[in-house]
């Protein structure tokens, strides 16, 4: 290690050409990775759910679609525009009522059915079809073009118009995450570090680790949104502690040798080895997202873990070169920082560590409440705002249309028409259905199948497949509508085994049903992988368990303001939380910890240990969680999306509770419980030859 670091050291100009040049590469990936808007597609695929979702979108071309609402035209107005409409590249086709009937009929006179599905009051509905997918670019393209067309009397809703939306307003924030976690970073950095340099050196050495990872993402094919928006500011906030610790290591060997390139060389190699184990704390972190079967998990999992071994790649790369490019500098504009020694602070944690372990142990009981009744939301539409034109147009369908969901049954063409007629009667009589359509509500004794216009077969029959639409008048992700999905699917298979159930509601109670088994799982493969790496580091059986006892009350504490203070959060909140503010806030623990046994070892007593190890150790923990807070607290306060506002606003809630776990209850929990550390640790008190700087921090 310690040739790898002088050759990095005396190389810094060739390191620094390769780091700029590489960024070449990286720009193309990043322009070249897709970006998903829709958050229905990281459901597992073997779902009936998404199975129908895939005929739908194959045979029907159902899955890709919109309404438009128009209120006040008359019928020759609507017809000018439908045809303008479907000139429109990307669009299959548009459906009105005008394929099927003479417009010049009175809607007074037309059965219930069709009139209810294309008028309403004082408006009526289109239905348009797209030739590509959702979030394709031709179909985005085609929604533009539709909203310039049409005028404030027109509402454009459905999947397409959400994605469109959803694309627009992230692509417009995303630039405005990163201006202002950079910005808030430097204010944290300049007043926590003593030059006012070295907080632009930092951030231009992360903004290269940054580049890389939004580079490197093209070899997963796509992101999604929510992974776009937050990684950045989330790599920069949780990889940070690595770039304080390189530089306190340099100032420590500087005073050992009179040589620059032997001082960043010996601070590489000794940096390499301290900041392994608390890298792995927070990749196991990340990677145990991996696990969820909503397949979002793996997205933000697998980005992060990568940005995170970028981070400390460019951390003992690209960061000593930047140092020793511009020493003179940093040294030339030195100030105070504002943080205190910690010295009042390592006193009373040590003289009233009794009152504090009482607080580590009440405090559970608030926060396993308010954590077990926090309220969760799964209506992915709910996380945008609502005076986005699609979710305008979508209230709108629903009260106009009574449209609040729709589900779509796929039934084989093998069933006779008798029997799906039977079928769709007993689907009517369910509880919250409005009405349902279905191709077989269109023949019979008075309309006989080769009066049905072919626009009317292909919107119910295609590709060996019925499709019956049934409208409900409860919401998604509710008691009702899941017992009413639960009913439709009973009769449903009871008619045809191999039916499938889609739409909206059904995804959302697929959702739902995932995300409980998601949060279980993934919190306990993180709790397990970092208590394996705290084990090995340690050599410790109770160490593990303390440390992350103590971190675990930091998350339940940050979820349960949550419930207290009256907000219902995103559902993928409450289960990747758990895991990053594990990872990325358990290296206080293991700092604090690993300083506290190097004192021990040094024939101190446990009290004058951990005196010495909060004071020493505190400035540290509160530049790094200060850094995490600055990079995702200005995202939270300015984004208009609900899901990246809560992430990051409870990120940064998190890192400042777990600093104040770490400083002020840890120490508590280490002194208390020091005699069964010594018994079920190898060489506790006896040096084994593992080390922690006692200048710098992880």
């Amino acid at each position: 290690m310690k040739k790898f670091g002088k050759l990095i050291a005396e190389k810094r100009v060739l390191v620094l050409i390769i780091s700029v040049l590489l960024l070449i590469p990286s720009f193309w990936g990043m322009a070249k990775t897709k970006v998903n808007y829709d958050m229905l597609e990281y459901l597992p695929k073997n779902l009936d759910s998404m199975k129908g979702q895939e005929i739908l979108d194959k045979k029907f071309s159902n899955a890709a679609n919109s309404m438009l609402i128009i209120e006040n035209m008359e019928s020759k107005d609507v017809l000018k525009l439908k045809d303008n409409i479907s000139e429109i590249s990307g669009v299959e086709k548009v459906i009105w009522i005008s394929d099927m009937l003479d417009t010049s009929i009175p809607k007074e006179i037309l059965p219930e059915e069709i009139k209810d599905s294309f008028y309403s009051k004082n408006s009526t509905m289109l239905i348009i079809r797209y030739t590509d997918s959702a979030s394709s670019e031709k179909t985005q393209k085609a929604i533009g073009e539709i909203r310039n067309i049409t005028d404030k009397q027109c509402f454009l809703s459905g999947a397409s118009a959400i994605v469109k939306d959803t694309k627009d307003l992230s692509d417009k924030e995303t630039p405005f995450y990163i201006l202002i976690a950079v910005i808030l970073s430097i204010i944290v950095l300049a007043l926590t570090m003593e030059s006012t340099i070295i907080p632009f050196i930092f951030l231009i050495s992360m903004g290269f680790a940054i580049m890389y990872n939004m580079g490197t993402n093209i070899f997963l094919g796509q992101v999604s949104y929510v992974t776009k928006s937050i990684a950045a500011v989330l790599q920069l906030g949780v990889t940070m502690d690595y770039s304080i610790f390189l530089l306190h290591r340099y100032e420590e060997e500087k005073l050992k040798f009179n040589d620059r390139n032997e001082a960043m060389g010996e601070a590489i190699a000794n940096t390499i080895t301290s900041i392994s184990g608390s890298s792995l704390t927070t990749i196991a972190g990340f990677l145990a997202l991996c696990s969820m079967q909503l397949s979002l998990g793996k997205d933000i999992g697998i980005v992060m873990a990568k940005g995170v071994l970028l981070g400390v790649i460019s951390t003992v790369t690209i960061l000593p070169a930047l140092i020793l490019m511009f020493d003179k500098y940093i040294y030339k504009f030195k100030h105070k920082t504002v943080l205190p020694d910690f010295s009042k602070t390592a006193s009373l944690v040590s003289k009233k560590y009794k009152v504090f372990i009482a607080i580590f142990l009440l405090a559970f009981i608030p926060a396993i409440f308010g954590n077990n009744h926090l309220k969760v939301y799964y209506n992915l539409d709910k996380s945008l705002p609502e005076n986005l034109p699609s979710i305008i147009a979508t209230n709108k369908l629903k009260e106009d249309y009574n449209m609040t969901t729709t589900h779509f049954a796929l039934v084989n063409d093998d069933v006779p028409p008798y029997k799906r007629t039977e079928m769709i009667k007993k689907i009517e009589e369910v509880d919250g259905v409005d009405k349902v359509l279905g191709y077989d509500k269109f023949v019979g004794a008075a309309i006989p199948e080769s009066f049905v216009p072919n626009d009317i077969k292909d919107l119910f029959k295609k590709g060996g497949y019925n499709l019956i639409l049934v409208n409900s008048k409860y919401k998604s992700a509710t008691n009702e509508e899941n017992n009413q999905i639960d009913e439709i699917e009973s009769i449903v298979k009871s008619y045809d085994k191999n039916a499938m159930l889609t739409g909206e509601g059904v995804l959302t109670k697929d959702l739902v049903q995932l995300a409980d088994k998601d949060f279980k799982s993934s919190n306990a493969i993180s709790i397990l992988a970092i208590f394996a790496i705290i084990f090995a580091v340690f050599q410790s059986i109770s160490i593990p368990i303390l440390l992350v006892a103590s971190i675990e009350l930091a998350i339940l504490i940050n979820m349960s303001v949550s419930f207290y203070m009256g907000t219902t959060v995103p559902f993928i909140a409450s289960i990747v939380i758990g895991c990053i503010q594990l990872g990325a806030t358990v290296d206080y623990a293991i700092l604090l910890t690993s300083r506290f046994k190097e004192e021990l070892q040094n024939g101190l007593n446990k009290f004058d240990a951990m005196e010495k190890a909060v004071k020493e150790s505190g400035k540290s923990i509160a530049t790094s969680a200060l850094t995490f807070f600055g990079a995702t607290f200005g995202v939270g306060m300015i984004s208009n999306l609900s899901i990246i506002k809560t992430l990051c606003t409870m990120m940064a809630r998190g890192a400042l509770i777990s600093m104040v776990v770490i400083i002020f209850i840890l120490p508590s929990i280490l002194l208390v419980c020091e005699k069964l550390i010594a018994v079920t640790s190898r060489n506790w008190r006896k040096d084994s030859g593992f080390k922690i700087d006692k200048k710098t921090a992880v």
